[in-house]
């Protein structure tokens, strides 16, 4: 098969095949032709790096269109067992490289982290992956690199979450990290959607072993803004069937909140179910305060 881009076929619907080239890794989509496989086959593909040995995720079937970025490069055939045994012995190829980097790494005193080394399936190309604090010169690596190896080198810096991903270990949960297992891609995450579930605001507490944080505050957050957004906030005033208060806490997820009754001599808190109640809208107690506060100054 003559290795070139694929023009996308006109129409509604695309046959694509989804391809990962790491566990958890992201998914991209290839061109079959008129390759036939099932996920968890094997296959080979031309991607921007070169030839490729990459395993099945998503089998032959149509997409719309619009979800293809083309021009779709092709896949260029089911595996064999000579390219099987080519990718295990790239794997020891890997491991050798890993750890020569390694030595020549610490014989220029470089003040970088190695990550893992990467052949291409025909290896035309190395790829080592680290992680580095400061910028780092490597020019002399490189060549050093490519002496021993016969082959284009390239080092590439990565960032704590991807060194994180490529490592692997255990969360704060005691369970294998979610970017290791199955999360395909980073998701953004922000410290509102620790402050919307009520999380401790410490950073231990909310951050991963990679420091940053926790991939997992993302998981509930669609399901936390709904239920916020139909939830009447603290210091709102609410009618309720026991007479107008104010709402005093909230529980978004079980849908209860408790309301204080009464004046300053007679309130009561009591809790209710949202929909036992009725926000008036526009007002709210700390509003109100200053409201007062404003009128009594004049």
């Amino acid at each position: 098969m003559e290795e070139k881009d694929m023009e996308l076929p006109a129409g509604d619907m695309t046959e694509i095949v989804g391809v990962r080239f790491k566990d958890a890794g992201k998914v991209y989509f290839f061109a079959p032709g008129s390759v036939k496989v099932q996920t968890g086959d094997t296959v080979i593909v031309e991607t921007s790096r070169g030839t490729e040995y990459g395993f099945v995720a998503a089998g032959n079937r149509n997409v719309p269109t619009a979800e293809i970025v083309p021009p779709l490069r092709p896949i260029i055939r089911a595996t064999t067992e000579a390219d099987r045994e080519r990718y295990e012995s790239n794997k020891k190829l890997e491991a050798q490289a890993y750890e020569i980097c390694q030595q020549k790494i610490r014989e220029h005193g470089l003040e970088m982290k190695l990550i893992e080394a990467e052949y291409t399936f025909d290896n035309s190309k190395l790829l080592f992956y680290f992680s580095a604090e400061v910028r780092v010169d490597f020019r002399e690596l490189v060549k050093d690199l490519a002496s021993i190896f016969r082959t284009r080198i390239e080092l590439r810096q990565i960032g704590i979450r991807d060194e994180a991903k490529m490592l692997g270990g255990l969360g704060v949960c005691g369970r294998p990290f979610c970017c290791a297992t199955f999360l395909s891609d980073f998701m953004q995450v922000s410290i509102k959607m620790a402050k919307e579930q009520n999380l401790s605001l410490n950073s231990s507490k909310i951050s991963g072993t990679c420091g940053r944080l926790m991939c997992c505050l993302r998981y509930e957050h669609e399901t936390y803004e709904e239920e916020i957004r139909r939830t009447p906030p603290v210091d709102s005033i609410v009618k309720t069937p026991e007479g107008t208060g104010v709402v005093t806490e909230t529980s978004p997820l079980t849908g209860f909140i408790k309301v204080r009754i009464g004046d300053k001599q007679n309130e009561v808190i009591k809790a209710f179910h949202r929909d036992q109640v009725t926000r008036e809208h526009g007002r709210d107690h700390g509003q109100q305060k200053r409201t007062e506060k404003a009128e009594k100054n004049d």
